[in-house]
């Protein structure tokens, strides 16, 4: 029998999530003002994954099957070669609280793929009404017909992005339970590498010049790819993993809603980002509706 998680260190870690995910879309922003988003994830993840790398092989020392390589290979092409780098692209061209708000709502993917795919379980009718919920926020947010969309400061073709990494994010953390993975840090390794070597190769397409940025690095760069390396990647990674085999599924889901607020209020308080009271209230809408899937999921 399992014992009983220390509770001091069960909200250490919860509260780490909280912080540490909500602040690395502000992270981001920082970083890509220098470096491109592609170039930037392929550098961020494969430090992080070699380190994390080096720590599995003195702790697991399990060599993994060539099947556990190649599915954690598919895994980190979609979590983190598109999933992330499409947060990053996101970010760069947008407020990285309003982008943390459209992740918020992954959720809809997840009961998407699950429904369609997976478990074939339909959902609930709170479920449906979450989505909805969502949806509204969103279109609130970011109504593309409201009069002040001339004067919008940022563009809205991110966002289809944005939707599109979201997708493989769901795609890729469902089709984990399907497949023989390594042990948990390697699998999370490999994940990294070959996100970044993904990364690498979009980089080389899609951003030419990208490696010039590298001479143009400030202290404000440097920190902030320091900061997603080894707090957002690394010690966000380790207490989320933590809490994934010590924690209720219900209190870890309410990271989903707490991320969204943190991003925003950093966003504003540090980055300057400019929050509405229209904007406040459709991310109200959205977190809502996130937490109504949630217990609609929970429930059925």
């Amino acid at each position: 029998m399992q014992d009983k998680p220390d509770n001091t260190k069960l909200w250490l870690f919860l509260f780490a999530v909280y912080i540490i995910w909500g602040s690395t879309y502000l992270g981001m922003k920082i970083a890509t003002e220098v470096v491109p988003p592609f170039l930037l994830s392929a550098f961020r993840f494969l430090a992080a994954g070699t380190i994390l790398g080096l720590i599995s092989r003195g702790s697991e020392r399990q060599w993994p099957t060539k099947q556990q390589v190649g599915s954690a290979a598919f895994v980190g092409l979609m979590l983190i070669g598109i999933g992330n780098s499409c947060t990053a692209l996101a970010v760069h061209y947008m407020p990285s609280g309003l982008v943390a708000l459209i992740v918020a709502a992954i959720p809809v993917w997840f009961v998407g793929f699950d429904w369609a795919f997976f478990s074939k379980q339909r959902p609930t009718i709170m479920t449906f009404t979450g989505i909805l919920v969502g949806l509204v926020g969103l279109f609130l947010l970011f109504n593309p017909f409201g009069a002040d969309h001339q004067s919008r400061p940022y563009p809205l073709w991110p966002i289809a992005v944005l939707a599109g990494g979201c997708a493989c994010w769901a795609l890729g953390s469902l089709s984990v339970s399907k497949l023989s993975m390594p042990a948990p840090m390697t699998s999370a390794a490999l994940q990294m590498l070959t996100g970044s070597v993904f990364c690498f190769i979009v980089s080389s397409v899609m951003e030419p010049g990208a490696w010039n940025t590298l001479a143009h690095l400030s202290t404000r760069t440097i920190s902030a790819y320091l900061y997603l390396v080894f707090i957002g990647s690394l010690v966000g990674f380790t207490s989320y993993s933590w809490l994934t085999r010590n924690a209720p599924p219900g209190l870890l889901s309410t990271y989903a809603y707490v991320n969204p607020v943190v991003a925003l209020f950093l966003g504003w308080a540090i980055g300057h980002e400019n929050l509405t009271s229209q904007a406040l209230m459709a991310c109200g809408i959205v977190i809502g509706g996130v937490v109504l899937m949630t217990l609609g999921k929970r429930k059925g």
